[in-house]
């Protein structure tokens, strides 16, 4: 595939220039007199030739992103997330039992319950709690965004697709059940997603509900995770500009990231500013998400990713690192690191410390 030498500057995400801080002239109701951005360059970006680059080759080296100079609320972020993600593993287990037919039910299961980082439910439930919303209120929407996330990998690693043998350090669904049984697994935690909400969902107003509902529903369609997916097919073999491939990935990552935080917020009572300080704060962790993702899969290996690394070196796929070059993907996820927590500026402190270090969280991670 080939690339134009120069493409445009990172800072020209049609992403980082549609802040809300363009629709609602306000100021923040909670300054944060230590958070300084990372300082930034803005220089064109020029493309790296990453034939060289082999998973794994030079991971210290050629790239380790590095903590983001911001200062953040003190807060047990660790404790934080382990303790969520127990409560939502334990939720999961019990929304979906073992029961006849037991081959269907096994292979959701095995796919569901194999860990994860639980990034989806948890962005959801500190969502909520941000608005004052309670965990419980939240758990069954929680649960259905990591069925439905759940659901898109195992579809994604089809044959048809991705064609990928390992999701999470175990093969992927399709290896072990086959791909008939894979298929109808994903189909029925889709089906089961939006069942849990509605049936389980307690103690919050029809209409929240419905609200929540229909933001999940078109987070996944057509207008969401469906078309960066199949935009995603049809570039295959095509040059991809920078422009096209944000369009990409806002839709295939950041959608369902984008119904975490917003469904959570529906589900905790937010008001319509509330809900657009976090839409925006997820499509910029959502693109982030993405981009940090595109680094690691030239710089770490099959067993620290749980997944197979540079599957898309070698099919030749646009990537972040392949038209801007590591460095400036790099610049570029601290720029939607820094965006990310502006937006989170708008909420009191205490409250929105969760989500903070979750955009820490994603921009540093290393699999």
């Amino acid at each position: 595939m080939a690339f134009s030498a120069t493409i445009p500057s990172c800072t020209h995400s049609a992403l980082l220039k549609n802040s809300p801080l363009n629709y609602f002239k306000m100021p923040f109701m909670i300054p944060f007199p230590n958070m300084k951005p990372f300082p930034m360059k803005n220089n064109a970006c020029h493309a790296e030739n990453l034939a060289s680059v082999k998973p794994s080759q030079g991971a210290e080296s050629i790239m380790n992103l590095k903590p983001v100079k911001i200062a953040l609320p003190t807060f047990q972020f660790e404790e934080y997330m382990t303790s969520k993600s127990k409560k939502v593993d334990k939720a999961l287990d019990e929304a979906l039992p073992m029961q006849h037919p037991e081959k269907i039910h096994e292979a959701m299961r095995y796919s569901l319950l194999a860990g994860g980082k639980r990034i989806r439910p948890v962005l959801c439930i500190a969502s909520c709690e941000l608005v004052g919303g309670d965990e419980s209120l939240v758990m069954p929407m929680a649960c259905a965004l990591e069925m439905t996330h759940t659901m898109s990998l195992i579809h994604d690693d089809l044959p048809a697709l991705d064609n990928d043998d390992l999701r999470r350090g175990k093969p992927t669904n399709h290896k072990v059940f086959g791909e008939p049984t894979a298929i109808l697994a994903g189909d029925a935690l889709l089906a089961l997603a939006f069942e849990h909400v509605a049936a389980k969902t307690v103690g919050v107003s029809t209409d929240r509900v419905v609200r929540a509902i229909t933001e999940l529903g078109s987070a996944l369609g057509a207008e969401g995770l469906l078309k960066g997916q199949v935009t995603d097919l049809d570039s295959e073999g095509k040059d991809v500009s920078l422009s096209e491939l944000e369009y990409i990935h806002v839709h295939k990552t950041a959608k369902l990231l984008e119904a975490s935080v917003v469904c959570g917020v529906i589900i905790g009572g937010g008001n319509v500013i509330e809900i657009e300080r976090v839409r925006n704060y997820a499509r910029c962790i959502g693109l982030l998400f993405q981009v940090v993702d595109d680094i690691l899969d030239v710089t770490k290996s099959s067993t620290v990713l749980g997944k197979t690394a540079g599957k898309d070196l070698v099919s030749d796929k646009a990537t972040y690192p392949k038209l801007m070059g590591i460095e400036n993907a790099k610049k570029f996820a601290e720029e939607l690191f820094s965006q990310a927590t502006k937006e989170l500026a708008y909420f009191e402190v205490s409250k929105a410390a969760p989500l903070y270090h979750l955009a820490k969280y994603i921009v540093s991670r290393q699999n």
